[in-house]
């Protein structure tokens, strides 16, 4: 007999259905064709995992928190040489002309 193949999203929705305990895990198993144990294994993995998924977003900031200096930087040194060419154009004009 070929084993059966879930989808992520179906693990990820039969284990938030484990944990909210509305009924046993044989019931469950039953009423969605899996067996007990496999029940518990994605609601172990979902709960070791869900700490990774909020440690991501931060990780996420973090990138972005950087990115966003290194723009600020960028736009102040453009700052910096866009004033010098001010100064120094009417120089470079009055000894053109």
């Amino acid at each position: 007999m070929a084993r059966k193949k879930f989808t992520a999203n179906f693990k990820a929705q039969v284990a938030l259905e484990v944990l909210k305990n509305e009924s046993t895990l044989a019931e469950m198993a039953n009423k969605h064709g899996v067996h007990p144990s496999q029940l518990k294994e994605w609601k172990t993995i979902l709960v070791r995992e869900a700490e990774k998924l909020f440690a991501q977003k931060n990780t996420v900031q973090d990138d972005k928190s950087e990115y966003i200096a290194a723009l600020e930087r960028k736009a102040g040194q453009q700052a910096v040489k866009l004033d010098f060419l001010k100064k120094n154009y009417a120089a470079y004009q009055g000894k053109i002309g």
